[in-house]
């Protein structure tokens, strides 16, 4: 949901880069697991302010400069089971990693390997099928979404 982009001040606070809609959105969690591969912690967001287009926030324990330094660079997550409900025609990028990928023809273009953020829009990277492919995860691309079934329909020609 965000990564710990530097340390902020001298008293221990952390600068984050939300990948929330509204950076301070990821500040109404009271605890955040900061980590990354392996290795995850919990910490309890004590305060947090946005500050731009980032959030600041002050991690219990986390009591100066050095400590917050530590986390550099670290990923900041949190449960699924505090995420809210997703609305209709709205998808956490995480479920979708996985599903079939198929064109208007029918044709398999590979399954959703993850999403890179761009500047304007989501992109999926899909991976299988015959090659690579990156496509916008835009509505005039994306048609159907059906997470049950396990597949996304798109208009999107196989060649392209």
């Amino acid at each position: 949901m965000g990564r710990v982009v530097a340390p902020f001040g001298v008293k221990g606070w952390v600068k984050v880069a939300s990948f929330t809609e509204a950076p301070e959105g990821l500040g109404k969690f009271s605890s955040w697991w900061i980590g990354a591969g392996e290795d995850w912690r919990e910490h309890h967001v004590a305060e947090s302010a946005r500050q731009g287009s980032m959030l600041l926030a002050r991690l219990e324990g986390c009591d100066d400069r050095d400590a917050a330094a530590q986390l550099r660079g670290r990923e900041v997550a949190v449960p699924r089971a505090a995420l809210p409900p997703s609305g209709e025609n709205e998808f956490y990028q995480a479920d979708l990693i996985g599903l079939e990928v198929r064109n208007l023809d029918g044709e398999r273009l590979g399954s959703v390997a993850e999403f890179v953020a761009t500047g304007a829009h989501p992109v999926m990277r899909l991976a299988g099928a015959d090659r690579e492919r990156l496509l916008p995860f835009v509505a005039p691309v994306v048609k159907m979404v059906d997470a049950g079934a396990g597949r996304i329909l798109v208009d999107w020609g196989k060649d392209w």
